[in-house]
């Protein structure tokens, strides 16, 4: 407001130098209609510009988040950070509205276990950790493993900008491409794809492998879609833990026509603002990631 205020006192001051030799009268009207030109601009301008809301709410240890609309997709960006960092910090060298960790990765070496897009390019890609491409388990699974479920957004010729969360070698529509992305898994809802995604491994009814804790109850970063245009975002803290089977009937019960995990556990970190701050270790700064999606 005091910008503004600072402008209306300023442009007539200015043009009444410059106009010098303009007649009082006139100069009086000219000065006038500047003044509802900016008062005119600042009534239809600022709306133009405005950021769209993100809307957030927090309920029995969950953070909802929802992003509305069709300019908040532009301002969507999966990024990848060369080192390991906390989502704190990634929250302040972007500058970002939002911070949310994403991808899974390999804390020993430090190298993504996800797909991440960036800006229409590939910036992470797990077939060069060798930790897991090395692994001669994971070896046999490998194809599960990179083609777990990640969340796009794609601009298309016809459409514009749309989410989709579907199989990373799920093949991109024609006129489409893809801006940004995120892989992690599995696909939480309508179904829950644990084995196909080589997150567990059952031997008749023993469970031998569970790599993400995903029938323990953990803290979880969820994202779904609800429409075309929604997206909904869960935070679910260490206040209120979920196992997947949980998550699931979570996401049946908001709605959501698809949803999917990113890494969580002690990954499950949140930045909004200067607002809100989530973490799920005990440390007081929280783990150190190597993705995160960031809201503009």
């Amino acid at each position: 407001m005091k910008n503004i205020q600072h402008i209306l006192h300023v442009i007539p001051n200015l043009f009444r130098n410059l106009a010098a030799g303009i007649g009082g009268r006139m100069l009086k009207q000219v000065q006038h209609d500047i003044v509802w030109i900016i008062l005119l601009f600042i009534l239809v301008g600022i709306p133009a510009f405005a950021k769209p809301p993100i809307d957030i709410c927090y309920d029995n240890g969950i953070y909802h988040i929802v992003l509305k609309g069709k300019k908040i997709k532009k301002r969507i960006k999966f990024i990848s950070s060369e080192d390991l960092i906390t989502n704190r910090e990634a929250h302040a060298k972007s500058r970002a509205r939002l911070t949310v960790n994403a991808g899974f990765f390999d804390p020993k070496n430090g190298k993504t276990v996800s797909y991440i897009v960036t800006d229409r390019n590939t910036e992470a890609d797990p077939v060069f950790n060798e930790n897991l491409i090395g692994n001669h388990v994971l070896q046999q699974n490998m194809d599960k493993i990179l083609n777990r479920t990640e969340f796009r957004v794609l601009e298309c010729h016809k459409e514009g900008y749309v989410y989709e969360i579907t199989p990373h070698k799920s093949p991109v529509d024609f006129g489409c491409m893809v801006v940004t992305s995120a892989q992690g898994g599995p696909l939480v809802y309508p179904q829950l794809r644990l084995e196909e995604e080589f997150f567990v491994v059952m031997q008749g009814d023993k469970v031998v492998r569970d790599s993400i804790s995903a029938l323990k109850k953990v803290p979880r970063t969820i994202i779904g879609l609800k429409n075309t245009d929604e997206v909904h975002i869960l935070i679910i803290t260490d206040e209120n833990p979920m196992d997947l089977y949980e998550v699931h009937e979570l996401c049946k019960e908001l709605g959501l026509d698809r949803a999917m995990a990113f890494d969580g556990g002690g990954s499950t970190s949140m930045d909004y603002l200067d607002k809100y701050h989530v973490i799920s270790e005990n440390d007081g700064t929280g783990r150190n990631l190597k993705s995160f999606m960031l809201v503009y």
